[in-house]
C-alpha cells in the first residue's frame, strides 16, 4: 500500500460501483435499486429488478479466506441439487460461485443469491414451523454425509468452538477472577464430557453451524427456505441442535416450541442417546462461541458495546445454560 492512502481495516463498497463493476459478471435483468441492508459477519446488500429480488453478500477480509468462502458456495450449490430448500449462489456468466473484489483492505468476495421466499416468522417460530426447522436441518444432515469438499474451512472441533473463544474473552475479564474462573473451568468440564464424542457419520459431518428462526423464511403456504451458512462446516450435528437451542433459549422461545424442533428434527434421524445427553454441554458450547465472535467483531467497529453489562448479561446467560433447570428457561 502508498503511503499516501492511510490504511483500513475494513471498507464499505458503493452501491453505484457493485451495480456497475461486479453485478454485471451475472445474467440477471437490468438493476432498478442496489441498498446497502446490513452490516453482519458479511455486508449484505438487496438488489432488485423490475421482476426479481437478490441478495448479494460480500465477505469481510479479516473473516473470511477464499478456501472458506468457496467450501460454503459449494456446500449450498450441492444442497440446491440435492432439492433441500436453502438460498444458493448464482453462478456468473462464466461459470464462478464468487466474485473477487480488490477492496482497500485486501481481497473481499462477493456472491449473488436469489431472495428467500417468504419472511422470517412473525414473532418467532411456532410449533409448525419449529417443526419443519427441525425436520429440514436432519435432512441437511443426511444428504451431506457422503459430500466432500477439495476447499479447507475449519472443523467446528472443541479447540476452535472453546479455545479460541476462551482467548477472546479472558483479557476483558482480568479484573473478574471469580467470574473468569468459573468459564475457564466450565469449558475444562464441557470437554471432559465431548472429548471422547464419536468423529464419524452420522455424529459427525457437514453443520449448518447456526439454525435458528432469523436464519429461515416461511412462506403463507408452509414452504421454508433456509439461508446464512456463513458459519458451516465439520461438526457434530448435536452442535447444530445445541446452537438452535442456544439461541432460542436467549430469545425465549417457548419450551414446546423447541421441543417441536427435536420432534421434526428426529422423524427423519434418530438421535443416539448419548447425542441427548450431550445438548446441554452442546448448548453451552455455543453460546461461548457466538461471544467470542461477537467479541471479535465488536473489537472492529463497535466497541462500545463492550461495557460491563455486556459481559454481566452474557455470563448470566451461561450460567442459566449450566444449570439443572436450563431447558426451563
Amino acid at each position: 500500500m502508498t503511503k499516501d492512502v492511510f490504511p483500513v481495516t475494513y471498507s464499505t463498497l458503493e452501491c453505484k460501483a457493485l451495480v456497475t463493476r461486479v453485478l454485471p459478471e451475472y445474467e440477471i435483468a437490468e438493476i432498478c435499486t442496489c441498498q446497502f441492508w446490513h452490516r453482519g459477519l458479511s455486508d449484505i446488500y438487496l438488489v432488485e429488478t423490475q421482476t426479481s429480488r437478490y441478495i448479494l453478500r460480500v465477505s469481510h477480509h479479516h473473516w473470511r479466506s477464499r478456501s472458506e468462502i468457496d467450501f460454503e458456495l459449494e456446500l449450498l450449490d450441492y444442497l440446491h441439487q440435492c432439492h433441500l430448500p436453502v438460498a444458493y449462489p448464482l453462478r456468473t456468466t462464466t461459470g464462478k460461485l464468487a466474485v473477487e473484489i480488490n477492496a482497500p483492505e485486501g481481497k473481499r468476495y462477493a456472491a449473488l443469491f436469489p431472495y428467500a421466499p417468504g419472511n422470517v416468522a412473525l414473532g418467532d417460530l411456532n410449533q409448525n414451523q419449529s417443526f419443519l426447522l427441525g425436520e429440514t436441518l436432519a435432512k441437511l444432515h443426511f444428504s451431506t454425509r457422503n459430500w466432500r469438499s477439495r476447499h479447507q474451512r475449519e472443523p467446528l472441533s472443541l479447540a476452535y468452538l472453546l479455545d479460541d473463544a476462551e482467548v477472546a474473552i479472558a483479557p476483558f475479564l482480568r479484573h473478574r477472577n471469580e467470574e473468569l474462573t468459573y468459564i475457564q473451568q466450565l469449558i475444562s468440564e464441557i470437554k471432559r464430557q465431548l472429548t471422547n464424542f464419536p468423529t464419524q457419520a452420522p455424529y459427525w459431518g457437514i453443520c449448518w453451524g447456526d439454525p435458528h428462526s432469523g436464519n429461515a423464511h416461511f412462506t403463507s403456504d408452509g414452504k421454508i427456505t433456509l439461508f446464512d451458512f456463513d458459519q458451516c462446516g465439520y461438526g457434530w450435528r448435536a452442535f447444530d441442535i445445541g446452537k438452535f437451542l442456544q439461541v432460542s433459549i436467549r430469545t425465549g422461545m417457548p419450551k414446546n416450541v423447541r421441543e417441536a424442533f427435536l420432534t421434526g428434527y428426529q422423524s427423519v434421524e434418530s438421535l443416539s442417546k448419548p447425542e441427548i445427553n450431550s445438548l446441554q454441554a452442546f448448548t453451552q458450547t455455543a453460546h461461548i462461541w457466538m461471544w467470542g465472535i461477537s467479541l471479535n467483531n465488536a473489537i472492529r467497529y463497535d466497541w462500545c458495546r463492550l461495557d460491563e453489562s455486556y459481559f454481566t448479561q452474557r455470563l448470566q446467560q451461561l450460567k442459566r445454560l449450566n444449570s439443572h433447570d436450563w431447558q426451563l428457561f
